[in-house]
């Protein structure tokens, strides 16, 4: 699958947490194994002073994180956690737009190993995540929403 047809049906066949974070990837390089994922979050990811509740955070650079890897494998793989750290060094603003570059460092027949870093509007470094998974064939069907 070409780069922009993975993600055509990456931003059209989407979990639904990416609809609750308001999740569009802008630009995927599958010979560099990275992403660029615009993030509008709802009212529900925001803690009580109203900024993005820092779970929510992680879930964002992990979305980030799994779709390097998928642009570098070229399409949809299974990727669960094994582990991962993140780092906090400003609050995300809810109510504009976020921005995350996901990596993905080695793609393995065991084990991948990535990184994403989450951005505001200006470009300040607010988060970053460290993780690796397994990456295994998709075994059962997905449960996606179909964007339109």
């Amino acid at each position: 699958m070409s780069d922009a047809e993975l993600m055509a049906e990456l931003n059209r066949l989407v979990a639904p947490t990416a609809v609750l974070l308001g999740e569009e990837i802008v630009a995927l390089d599958g010979a560099a194994g990275t992403v660029r994922v615009r993030f509008e979050p709802q009212g529900a990811c925001h803690n009580s002073r109203g900024q993005i509740q820092g779970g929510m955070v992680v879930a964002m650079l992990d979305d980030a994180a799994y779709f390097a890897t998928l642009a570098r494998a070229g399409t949809r793989i299974s990727l669960p956690s094994i582990e991962m750290k993140a780092s906090f060094f400003a609050p995300a603003p809810g109510g504009v737009p976020l921005y995350a570059e996901g990596r993905c460092l080695k793609l393995g027949r065991r084990v991948a190993f990535m990184e994403a870093d989450l951005f505001d509007e200006a470009g300040k470094l607010l988060a970053r995540l460290s993780t690796s998974g397994v990456p295994m064939p998709l075994a059962d069907e997905l449960q996606m929403v179909e964007r339109t």
